[in-house]
């Protein structure tokens, strides 16, 4: 007879194993302690003053009230040196839960447009944080740019966020065009041209799709946009030809459960695919989206795969696996940080008796 592992030895894992991230946005990063502070230091009106008023702003009571949050935080970012901040900020973080790489989302366009934040000067901000990141704690970071669909300025985010990041060299740290923002509405073929001079450009481009949509906007994305990954993606789950391609495609998603059921994507996390897409053979990495608005952490996350979907260890170091093939790191790279994970992984799974 096998003797189940102790629940305690796989918690401890979770804590300690390494971890790589690629659906986390920068602006959704932010401290609530720094998120004060900077409207503090902005006299940026925002109900803020304490943790429990800062519940309450977070507290969403559907997907475009989470959207109308997010943009008024991203309000009380407006000088290169608070993405500096915001990015050092997250490198801790992400050491704190041994996050080895994490590919992070911003949104330039709309701090240009409406902050007047050059987009060379936000992103000296960033790398500013990068290399301290990397220096103080190792961890190491790229960016992936996001034009934002449903922009006041309309498709131009989307143009304009290409126009910035096609001639960067690799040492500015930008590696994708994302596309961000309420689905509905904003269907990807007005973004097929700017995703096009992308990949052109020699830049990997990812999309949101499927979080708030159905699979409709999923095939519509595959079609027009041609993506290496899609952000969510959940609701593939409810039309199986598209399940069965994504299976055999191995077009990953970044999944991140806490997010969809705190906008209210799914009623609960008994209701959340993850698992049924996972046994259908889709590519899932596990992410945490936008970590102190949502109330979690990747450590979180993958907490909640063994709590909620009784994932053990072989499954929680195979999503971690998943991560680091999905991500968009040269194969030099992505082969040393696999060899990296698998010696920690491996260590941990003898001192804590796994085996």
């Amino acid at each position: 007879m096998i003797t189940p592992p102790d629940q305690d030895a796989v918690d401890q894992f979770i804590a300690a194993m390494p971890k790589v991230e690629l659906h986390v946005h920068l602006e959704g990063t932010m401290r609530p302690a720094t998120l004060r502070d900077l409207a503090r230091n902005h006299r940026i009106d925002l109900p803020v003053s304490d943790d429990a008023s800062l519940a309450a702003f977070y507290r969403f009571r559907d997907f475009d009230h989470f959207i109308e949050v997010y943009v008024a935080a991203c309000e009380c970012l407006r000088h290169p040196e608070d993405f500096a901040r915001v990015v050092c900020e997250l490198g801790e973080d992400a050491a704190s839960q041994h996050i080895r790489y994490l590919e992070v989302h911003f949104n330039p366009e709309p701090h240009a447009r409406k902050r007047g934040i050059g987009f060379t000067e936000l992103l000296a901000g960033m790398n500013e944080g990068r290399r301290a990141a990397r220096e103080t704690w190792g961890v190491d970071m790229r960016w992936i740019a996001d034009g934002v669909r449903d922009a006041d300025s309309g498709p131009i985010s989307v143009e304009k966020t290409v126009d910035w990041i096609a001639g960067l060299s690799r040492t500015d740290g930008v590696i994708a065009l994302g596309l961000g923002g309420r689905e509905i509405g904003y269907p990807p073929e007005l973004f097929a041209a700017a995703f096009h001079r992308a990949r052109k450009a020699g830049l990997h481009v990812v999309a949101h799709a499927g979080e708030t949509t159905g699979p409709d906007a999923i095939w519509s994305t595959l079609r027009h946009l041609h993506p290496d990954r899609i952000g969510h993606g959940i609701t593939a789950i409810h039309d199986p030809v598209l399940v069965g391609h994504l299976a055999e495609t191995r077009i990953p998603l970044e999944v991140c459960p806490t997010s969809n059921l705190r906008t209210g994507v799914v009623s609960d996390l008994a209701a959340h695919p993850f698992r049924r897409l996972d046994d259908a053979g889709v590519q899932l990495t596990v992410n945490s989206d936008d970590p102190p608005m949502f109330g979690t952490t990747l450590t979180d996350e993958f907490r909640l795969l063994r709590q909620q979907f009784g994932y053990g260890v072989a499954d929680l170091r195979r999503f971690t696996v998943n991560a680091i093939s999905a991500s968009f790191l040269p194969p030099d790279e992505k082969q040393a940080l696999q060899s990296r994970c698998d010696r920690e992984m491996n260590s941990l799974v003898h001192s804590l008796d796994l085996v």
